[in-house]
């Protein structure tokens, strides 16, 4: 049974369909291994044993009877401490929470429930998911696969070392600026940043609202792909074998290749030479706008986080991590003319986006500019926390500001991510296309 933890959601699914996995014993196995793992209490804020094996004992009917509700009725995954559960505390990594216990599941965690997909338990997260770096020296900081010593990758730090370390076979976290695809790259993963609206934030603990998305960290772009239908009530994205073969993909030059550190740089020259190995038409594309866009983040995000936490936090600011508590402060140096004024332009800044990719089938670009840094130095230099975490969110908080999907996939070195970008509510194509790159890269 060792093997379930290296099998994708996908491959574990249709182990169950065919009868060769019980998913009772599927989700003891998974229960049982984060119970005996030295990171459990570092990647897991807290287990839901009970709901699991519930959940496992209906889908073990359903199989048996041939009425399973999807492909992945059975499979049992994590689920990031944002995500309300009914009668289980949710506090997203905050002290402010402590103890906050919602009567109802998240709206997508009812519709995965729905679809028979089982809840092992809640992952640890950055401090109300308010960084990309996924320290939390208040709750947890999850350890990286590649070396624990480094950050993990936030805010879905815990979401995505729980897939990394076979802890889920597969986990839902959120996206405000990068906090599903940060953690997939670092730990060489699979992430899915949804276009905001397309996914319910119901029962979401927010940050800002009008960037937040949901979104998978998985093994494989099928895996993606069949969370996403899941969580969304639909049926599963026809993912027929495609290729890169005359699609036309846009390297983006602007902000995107700065400063870009040699690892990261390694695996984003291999993606580009095998996506036109095979067959894909590579342009060098600039779009200006995107530049105007990133000088307005500390405007948007800033406003929307601290006036969405403003009484909570300043009611017991000592409890909160000093980082995340200057970040949330940032956002009342600005006016409401300011923000106002800055959607304005950040609304021209998408249309100017999407006339200049018009003509592409995607754009891509390193996930991150950097790999992970050191856990320790980050906690004692506060100037290189600010720099490392700004750095770390750069390029993924592209697709958070122009308002698209954006899909992350391992590129073969280590901790390192190539990033597919595609218009507003295009997931599906994203994900066909994402099928074809995977496999170049393979």
């Amino acid at each position: 049974m060792t093997e379930w933890q290296t099998m994708t959601a996908a491959e574990l699914g249709r182990g169950i369909d065919r009868g060769e996995i019980d998913p009772i014993e599927l989700t003891r196995f998974f229960l049982d291994a984060i119970d005996g793992h030295e990171y459990r209490d570092r990647i897991y804020a807290r287990l839901t044993p009970d709901r699991a094996l519930a959940e496992a004992a209906a889908a073990q009917d359903r199989a048996r009877l041939k009425l399973r509700r999807s492909p992945l009725d059975g499979v049992p995954i994590s689920w990031k401490d944002l995500f309300d559960t009914a009668g289980v505390v949710t506090e997203a990594g905050s002290k402010l929470l402590e103890g906050r216990t919602p009567d109802a599941d998240a709206e997508v965690l009812q519709a995965a429930t729905h679809q028979g997909l089982v809840c092992l338990g809640k992952t640890h997260l950055s401090e109300l998911a308010f960084s990309g770096l996924g320290l939390n020296p208040k709750t947890a900081t999850s350890p990286n696969i590649h070396n624990p010593d480094n950050a993990p990758g936030g805010s879905s730090s815990g979401a995505a070392t729980s897939v990394a370390f076979g802890l889920a076979p597969a986990a839902i976290g959120s996206d405000t600026g990068g906090s599903v695809r940060v953690p997939s790259a670092w730990n060489d993963l699979v992430g899915l940043k949804t276009t905001s609206g397309v996914l319910s934030l119901k029962g979401a603990v927010p940050l800002a609202a009008k960037f937040d998305t949901v979104g998978p960290l998985c093994k494989s772009v099928e895996d993606a792909a069949l969370l996403f239908a899941v969580m969304k009530g639909e049926a599963p994205i026809d993912l027929t074998p495609t290729s890169l073969k005359g699609k036309r993909l846009a390297v983006l030059t602007t902000t995107a290749l700065v400063d870009v550190r040699d690892d990261p740089r390694k695996g984003f020259d291999h993606a580009v030479q095998r996506f036109r190995d095979a067959g894909a038409e590579i342009v060098e594309l600039a779009v200006p706008e995107i530049d105007t866009a990133i000088s307005l983040a500390p405007i948007l995000f800033g406003c929307e986080a601290y006036g969405t936490w403003k009484h909570v936090i300043e009611a017991n600011p000592d409890v909160m991590f000093a980082e995340i508590l200057a970040r949330f402060r940032g956002g009342k140096d600005f006016t409401g003319a300011d923000y106002v004024a800055a959607w304005h332009t950040l609304e021209r800044c998408r249309e100017a986006y999407l006339t200049a990719t018009a003509g592409f089938d995607a754009v891509f670009c390193p996930t991150s500019p950097i790999t992970p840094p050191n856990v320790e130095r980050l906690m004692t230099d506060s100037a290189y926390y600010v720099t490392e975490n700004l750095l770390t969110l750069r390029n993924t908080r592209i697709g958070n500001l122009m308002g698209l999907c954006a899909l992350t996939l391992p590129t073969g070195v280590p901790a390192c991510g190539v990033m597919l970008i595609a218009a507003p509510r295009d997931e599906r194509r994203l994900l066909r296309l994402g099928l074809a790159a995977e496999a170049a890269l393979s």
